[in-house]
């Protein structure tokens, strides 16, 4: 392969554009570019390998996955000891029967001027 040298065009995603677009080679860290500079909208950035960023959706989605995974395999030592919360036990079939008394609406008043 060829040795990268400053001002060298090379392609990269760029965030401003939004798309992959020519970049100039700013700096350059252990042979390899480190920042680029768009030629179109002349925007510097990281080099990134060509790559778009992940969106915040895409990042939300692989937060609730872990989430889940989480909760679907526990260690082995909590599958073993039953739950401490009384909330998280089973309920017995006299609370499974009752439903919860439904709260009557707060309301709320305003305290009047004198």
């Amino acid at each position: 392969m060829f040795e990268i040298r400053l001002g060298d065009v090379i392609d990269d995603h760029c965030i401003k554009c939004r798309r992959i677009t020519n970049h100039s080679v700013v700096s350059i860290v252990n042979g390899a570019a480190a920042k680029v500079r768009c030629r179109t909208c002349y925007h510097d950035h990281d080099y990134r390998h060509e790559q778009p960023p992940p969106s915040k959706k895409e990042l939300k989605k692989q937060e609730l996955f872990r989430e889940v995974l989480a909760t679907l395999s526990p260690t082995a030592s909590e599958a073993e000891e039953p739950p401490a919360d009384p909330t998280l036990a089973e309920p017995t079939p006299e609370q499974a029967q009752e439903p919860p008394a439904p709260e009557s609406p707060k309301r709320r008043t305003r305290a009047r001027k004198s």
